[in-house]
Formats: C-alpha cells, sequence, structure tokens
C-alpha cells in the first residue's frame, strides 16, 4: 500500500466509525463505463457495479446529459410540496413496463429500504393486516423493519435488536442447499401452523433472484405455487427487485421470467444509474390504499434522480441491454461452468441473464479469488450466507474486448486458486 493511501486509511479510520467498512484500501479518483481509477493513476475492470447501481456503467453520456440539463432548471422543490411533471412522466413509463396485473400506479423514494418499508406499509393499508413473511438468506435493507425481513444475523442484525414483531421468516428454495421447493412451501405452513395465521398476513416478500444471500433463482414451479398460497388467503406478494431490476437478467424485471406477476414490485438501485432514486409500483387499488400524505419523503423522486432514470430507460432500449445482459451472462456462465468440469472447488453456478455467481465449497476459496482477481484489475463481490460466492455486476454497456479481458483475468485467477486448494489437500 502506498504512503498516500496508508495516510487515507488512517483518516478514515479517525473520522468514521467502523461499522462503515469498505472493501478496498485503495480510493476512487475517476470512473468512466466499465473502468475505475484510483488517485494514482491504477485501473480495475469493475464487475461489482456499485452493488448492482451501474448496469447503465459509470457516467453514462446520456445520463450526465439529462441530469446536467436539469441543473439549470431546478435541483429540488420536495415532490408533495411543488409537484414537477417530469415525476409524473417517469410513473407513466414504469407503469406501462412493470409486470403487474391490470392497470399500475407508482411512487418514487430514494433507497431500496425505502421502496421495501414502504411496500410492506402499503400492504398493511390495503389488508388491514400486520404480518410478514420474508425468506431465509434474504437481503432486504438495513433499517429496522427491512433489517428485521432480512434472513441474514452477521453483519446486519448483530447488536442491533430486538427487531419489530410480526415478521416471520420461510425457507427458501436452493438446489445447492438442499431445499426443495416441497420443503420450502412446508415451512409456509409450519409458520401458519405454529406463528401466525395465514388470515393475518398483509403480504410475502421475496426476491426473485437472491442478491446477498448468493443469487438463487426462485424456481418456476415454486414462484407459481406462492402465488396460488397467495391468493387462496388474500395474502400480497411483494416482490423485491431492488438488486435484479433493469436489464440486469435479460428482462427489464425478473418477474418477467415468470408466468405469474406479483402485486407489488420494489426497485432501486440501477433505476437511475447511480444517483438515489427508488420506488414501488404496483396494482391501482392496492397502491391507493394508504391516505394522502401517507407516502413520500423530502427527497422522494429528487428531481435530478428522476431525470437520470428518464435517460437509464432510454439507454436499455435504444442499446438493447436486455439482449446485451443474456449474451454477456451466456458467455460468462459457459466460462464457468467448463471451469466447473476440472475444478472440485466450485460447488455450484448459477446465471440468470447477467445475474451469475460462482459458489465454491469454501469460504477462503471465494475470498481467495476476490483477492488475487483485485491483485490483478478485477473487482469482485461476494455473497451468500457464508460468503462463498462470488457474484458478477459488470455493466452491461461494458465493451466486448474489455469483458473478454476481465474473462481472463477471471480464468487464470480461478486456475492459480484452483491449484492453490488441490496443493493444500495434498498437503493435508
Amino acid at each position: 500500500m502506498s504512503e498516500q493511501n496508508i495516510l487515507m486509511q488512517q483518516r478514515k479510520a479517525q473520522a468514521l466509525p467502523r461499522g462503515t467498512g469498505t472493501l478496498c484500501d485503495w480510493y476512487v479518483a475517476r470512473a468512466e463505463n466499465a473502468t475505475l481509477w484510483d488517485n494514482e493513476g491504477n485501473s480495475w475492470i469493475d464487475f461489482a457495479g456499485g452493488i448492482a447501481v451501474l448496469n447503465t456503467g459509470h457516467r453514462h453520456p446520456r445520463i450526465e446529459q439529462a441530469v446536467a440539463h436539469q441543473l439549470t432548471k431546478f435541483t429540488h422543490t420536495a415532490f408533495q410540496i411543488t409537484p414537477y411533471e417530469s415525476y409524473i412522466a417517469l410513473a407513466e413509463r414504469i407503469n406501462q413496463r412493470v409486470p403487474v396485473a391490470g392497470q399500475a400506479k407508482t411512487a418514487f423514494f430514494t433507497t431500496g429500504a425505502e421502496a421495501v418499508e414502504n411496500a410492506v406499509k402499503i400492504a398493511r393499508a390495503y389488508t388491514r393486516r400486520p404480518g410478514v413473511i420474508a425468506f431465509g438468506n434474504a437481503f432486504h435493507g438495513r433499517t429496522l423493519m427491512t433489517m428485521a425481513m432480512t434472513g441474514k444475523v452477521a453483519p446486519y442484525k448483530r447488536d442491533f435488536g430486538p427487531m419489530p414483531a410480526s415478521v416471520f421468516h420461510a425457507r427458501y428454495p436452493s438446489a445447492v442447499q438442499g431445499i426443495t421447493i416441497d420443503a420450502a412451501l412446508a415451512s409456509l405452513d409450519a409458520l401458519f401452523t405454529q406463528d401466525i395465521a395465514p388470515q393475518d398476513v398483509a403480504a410475502i416478500v421475496l426476491e426473485p433472484v437472491q442478491g446477498e444471500g448468493g443469487f438463487h433463482a426462485a424456481p418456476v414451479e415454486f414462484m407459481v405455487r406462492l402465488r396460488e398460497l397467495a391468493d387462496r388467503y388474500g395474502i400480497l406478494l411483494i416482490a423485491d427487485e431492488v438488486q435484479s431490476g433493469f436489464a440486469r437478467t435479460g428482462k427489464l424485471f425478473a418477474m418477467e421470467h415468470y408466468p405469474v406477476q406479483a402485486d407489488l414490485i420494489t426497485m432501486a438501485k440501477s433505476l437511475a444509474g447511480g444517483l438515489p432514486l427508488s420506488a414501488v409500483s404496483g396494482r391501482s387499488e392496492v397502491m391507493d390504499a394508504p391516505g394522502p400524505g401517507g407516502l413520500g419523503g423530502t427527497y422522494a423522486g429528487n428531481p435530478l434522480a428522476i431525470a437520470a432514470a428518464h435517460a437509464v430507460l432510454d439507454v436499455i432500449d435504444e442499446e438493447q441491454l436486455c439482449a446485451r445482459a443474456a449474451e454477456l451472462g451466456g458467455r460468462l456462465e459457459s466460462e464457468l461452468q467448463a471451469f466447473r468440469k476440472q475444478c472440485p472447488a466450485i460447488a455450484d453456478v448459477r446465471a440468470l441473464g447477467s445475474m451469475v455467481a460462482v459458489e465454491f465449497t469454501e469460504t477462503a476459496t471465494a475470498q481467495a479469488v476476490q483477492k488475487k482477481a483485485m491483485e490483478n484489475g478485477l473487482l469482485l463481490l461476494t455473497c451468500g450466507a457464508k460468503g462463498n460466492v462470488i457474484r458478477f455486476l459488470y455493466p452491461l454497456t461494458i465493451p466486448d474486448q474489455q469483458f473478454r479481458q476481465a474473462l481472463d483475468i477471471l480464468t487464470s485467477v480461478l486456475n492459480h486458486c484452483a491449484a492453490d486448494v488441490e496443493k493444500n489437500v495434498v498437503t493435508a
């Protein structure tokens, strides 16, 4: 580590609480599309995307232009005080494309957690019920309510209890974890028998593809049977698409991969290309349940972020990023599957479009891959209940040549780490 970065690390330790942990010991100075540069001119290919925020890349020209144009008008009024047309126009565009039954309505907020929390508020107002069911290994946010819904203790819940009441967890189906669809549904039946009557449940909330939980996609049969169960008891189904939305899975929304629809969908991250914006969309009669003033927030639907989101939708359509996600994800999955045949350290490879992950049998291997990749100019993120999964969140706008370069780095790193694993096994 350079002397400059050592000094920055010391300043960070003195100025920030330890709870604001960071992955990198270097500091970004600039970025463009899929490349990051630090304050010393070193570069990395960004396969983290600001944790799934940059599907359209860093500083896309269309987004820069849209924000710059809005800056010449106004930066903030608070929509609930002085409304503006661009907010309404964005809601109209999303309402036309969000996969919910019938006419849709949309409200904007600031963060993904805020969207999820407001979806719960809306569900409770509509059903007049208190209960919320989420799933093990889920991640829904860091506010008190969304922490309660998140299905992982460390580091998200530890030290922060007690949690809000009337939140329960079922099992999420996962072949690699040995959780079948029947077992997952049986866990819901157990909740209805042991913890809360289904008539007291307002909503079942799930990620169509779990993000922090390890990129597990809900099987189609599970989603269909979950919809049937929700309809049987008058429970709303909420799809948390904060991480899976906006072309990442090869569709604008991951729920478009399923033959059933949710009642409410939450979104954030890549919605505004790096600016803070989130939303809840859903069936009109459900969205209208809260009274006037029941939804909102000072920065909710900030005009700069709204302008960026309009540009994001334009870019997704004009550059055909849904098809691009399917193409890039297919190439990455194919290479990972080929490598898996010769690497017993890999337990599973999962992909839905460009929501791709490789799971290792040991957490230490995933950490070694991440560390070695960074040393070679490729930024990766881990996830999963045990942190033993590498997830890939590259911008969908990444040039082909740079994507190939990243895959070459990844292959070299995997070969190196696989050799280390084999060496350790032989030594043991």
